[in-house]
């Protein structure tokens, strides 16, 4: 038998706000080497605004293997000076940058460089680099809520099933054919047509618990994501201190209905389809319903993708991330 935790976690505004320096010198953490084109071209987005601004700021370059490190060093710097590390780039450089800042209580800001950019896009962050940075340097330490599978942070989603396959599928059609959306969409209707096996769980969250099978159990921590899928009504109201998922079960289907499912998805609709369930939790465990328990299970986080041993745990964290945000008199 399985259980999941039956008090909600502490609520993040309990918790102190972090010093902060509005003139401390801003530390950015840019996945890639020194001498590239895309790397230098950011660089000096970076330094031309900080010039106009008459504020100073570091970069720092992350080469192949390095981000975890160099993340470690920035916020390290960021933290002695009541400064903030900055994440430039996608999902994975952000939720490693995230990872580092949210272990450490340094404050993180985001400059997004990603195809969806559902984080930096939550919390009003512009998706192009000299209006992210003028807001960045208006912005102040705000908390946010973000979760964990199995202790490794997340903070848009994480999920089992085929949704990791999909992210595979995703990352080898975009280093053949580039990044965009359209590509993105390609490979899920490939992946998703593909015959998939469904997953056999037990399930518990809060009071109860389950046996299921599903093709992909997908919890979401981010309410614009969550929002374009129509699946609103179980986040958390906008502005509200609860700390609050929302899993959705995707129950085993045909490739006629599965393509109607990608249409309501796209279409926002996803929340009302026969196919999908869906239910607000504070805690999800997961494990398989077999024999073979202790086995590990491919899982995937905020775009990266990892295996990890059952029991899976997905929950909110009591610690929020102190993020970098705009006060809302300055975003109207």
């Amino acid at each position: 038998m399985i259980h999941a935790a039956a008090v909600p976690p502490e609520e993040p505004s309990t918790l102190p706000r972090p010093a902060f320096d509005a003139s401390a010198p801003l530390q950015f953490v840019i996945n890639g080497k020194a001498g590239s084109s895309d790397s230098d071209a950011t660089h000096e987005a970076i330094t031309s605004e900080l010039r106009s601004a008459g504020r100073t700021g570091r970069v720092w370059f992350a080469g192949h293997g390095e981000l975890e490190r160099v993340s470690r060093d920035a916020a390290a710097q960021a933290r002695s000076e009541d400064s903030a590390v900055v994440a430039v780039g996608g999902d994975g450089t952000i939720n490693t940058v995230a990872q580092v800042a949210h272990a450490t209580g340094c404050t993180m800001g985001v400059i997004p460089e990603g195809t969806f950019n559902f984080f930096a896009r939550e919390h009003g962050a512009p998706t192009e680099i000299a209006e992210a940075l003028r807001w960045l340097l208006m912005a102040r330490p705000e908390p946010a809520q973000v979760s964990a599978i199995n202790e490794r942070l997340f903070l848009v989603n994480a999920s089992l099933g085929v949704y990791p396959e999909l992210l595979q599928d995703r990352e080898r059609w975009q280093a053949r054919f580039g990044r965009s959306r359209v590509i993105s969409l390609g490979a899920a209707i490939a992946t998703l047509l593909r015959a998939q096996r469904p997953l056999r769980l037990r399930v518990a969250w809060e009071k109860q618990q389950r046996e299921l099978r599903t093709l992909t159990l997908f919890v979401g921590n981010n309410r614009l994501q969550l929002e374009k899928l129509g699946l609103v009504d179980t986040a958390a109201p906008e502005g509200s201190e609860t700390a609050r998922l929302t899993a959705v079960i995707l129950k085993p289907i045909g490739a006629v209905a599965m393509l109607g499912l990608m249409l309501r998805g796209a279409m926002g609709q996803l929340g009302s389809s026969s196919g999908v369930e869906h239910f607000p939790c504070h805690e999800l465990v997961m494990e398989p319903a077999s024999a073979l328990r202790g086995r590990t299970v491919k899982v995937a986080f905020d775009g990266e993708v990892a295996w990890m041993r059952s029991p899976i745990v997905i929950r909110v964290l009591p610690t929020p991330l102190w993020l970098l945000k705009t006060p809302r008199s300055i975003d109207s």
